[in-house]
C-alpha cells in the first residue's frame, strides 16, 4: 500500500482517500510540469513537494465543516492550499474562488482546475481590486504564506461577516505577527497545532474587526 495514503485518508477519510491521493499525484505532476517556467513553487522546495505543500495544505481540510460552501483563497500562487482543498471537496457543492494576481500562475491555476476537474473560478486580480459582489457570502477564507499577518488581516477583512471564518496556516513567527496584529485588529482566535510542522500553527478567525483609534 502507498505510504502516502495513511496521512490522506487522516484528512479526507478512507472512503474518499484513493481517489484524493489520485488526483493530487495528477497536481504533482502539473506543479512538476509547469515549475520551470512559472516558478510555482520555491526551488528549495520542489523536491520535498509532498510534505511541504500538498499535506500541508489538506489538513485544512478538517477544519471546514458540511456548511462551509463558499471559500476564498487569496494569493492562491501554484495552488496552495487551495486546489488540494478543492481535490478533497471534489464531488460536494463546495466552490473556490483563487484570487492570484500574477498573470502566469492564473493561468497555470485556470489550466490545472481544468484538468482536475475541481469546482474552481480564478480571479486573475488582487484582493483589494474585486468586485464586491465577490465578497458577499463567504463561509471561508484561506491564504498561505502570503504576508504578515497585520497586512494580511486588511485583505481578509472584507470578506468577513458574523458567520465567515479565516484559515490562515503560519509558522513559527506567530506569535510575533499574531502581537503586532493585536495593535489594530480585534478578532477572536483558535490555535490549532500544524500536523505537517512542528512549529507551525493553523489559525481560525473570526469575527475580524479593524480597531477604531
Amino acid at each position: 500500500m502507498d505510504s502516502r495514503r495513511d496521512p490522506i485518508a487522516a484528512f479526507v477519510g478512507d472512503e474518499h482517500a484513493d481517489r484524493v491521493l489520485r488526483d493530487l499525484e495528477s497536481f504533482c505532476s502539473l506543479v512538476r510540469k509547469w515549475q520551470p517556467a512559472q516558478n510555482l513553487v520555491s526551488r528549495e522546495t520542489v523536491g520535498a513537494l509532498w510534505d511541504r505543500h500538498i499535506l500541508d495544505s489538506l489538513q485544512l481540510h478538517t477544519l471546514f465543516g458540511p456548511t462551509d460552501l463558499q471559500c476564498v483563497d487569496l494569493g492562491s500562487g501554484g495552488g496552495f492550499p487551495a486546489l488540494p482543498l478543492a481535490i478533497a471537496a471534489k464531488g460536494s457543492e463546495r466552490r473556490f474562488l483563487l484570487v492570484e494576481s500574477n498573470a502566469r500562475k492564473a493561468a497555470f491555476l485556470r489550466a490545472a482546475a481544468r484538468e482536475l476537474g475541481v469546482a474552481v473560478r480564478v480571479a486573475s486580480e488582487r484582493a483589494e481590486s474585486l468586485d464586491s459582489r465577490e465578497t458577499v457570502g463567504v463561509d471561508i477564507v484561506t491564504a498561505r504564506a502570503l504576508a504578515p499577518l497585520d497586512r494580511l488581516f486588511g485583505w481578509v477583512a472584507p470578506f468577513m461577516s458574523s458567520n465567515t471564518r479565516a484559515i490562515l496556516p503560519k509558522g513559527r513567527e506567530h506569535v510575533e505577527e499574531l502581537a503586532l496584529a493585536d495593535a489594530l485588529w480585534q478578532y477572536d482566535v483558535v490555535m490549532h497545532q500544524s500536523s505537517t510542522d512542528p512549529e507551525g500553527v493553523i489559525l481560525e478567525i473570526a469575527n475580524l474587526h479593524r480597531k477604531t483609534r
